[in-house]
């Protein structure tokens, strides 16, 4: 069965679509820009989970190496 699609006007450059139409079949060219967005997207969640988490490390008290150690190895121990 197909997976549910949803129809979406928006632009993209002449380059872009002249490749997309030469290289991908008629039938298939939702798909595989369906599936480019979909990889994008990803990249683009990664991306804004990264700056947050380099805002918190930013905000957070440096810790030593000899402390984090420490804790893994005894957090290994209780495994």
């Amino acid at each position: 069965m197909a997976e549910p699609a949803r129809k979406l006007n928006f632009m993209i450059s002449l380059d872009v679509a002249n490749e997309l139409e030469s290289l991908v079949p008629h039938g298939q060219r939702s798909k595989v820009v369906s599936e480019a967005i979909r990889k994008e997207l990803v990249r683009y969640k990664r991306w804004k989970l990264t700056e947050k988490l380099l805002a918190i490390r930013s905000n957070a008290p440096p810790v030593r190496g000899k402390l984090v150690e420490k804790t893994i190895v005894a957090d290994q121990r209780r495994a």
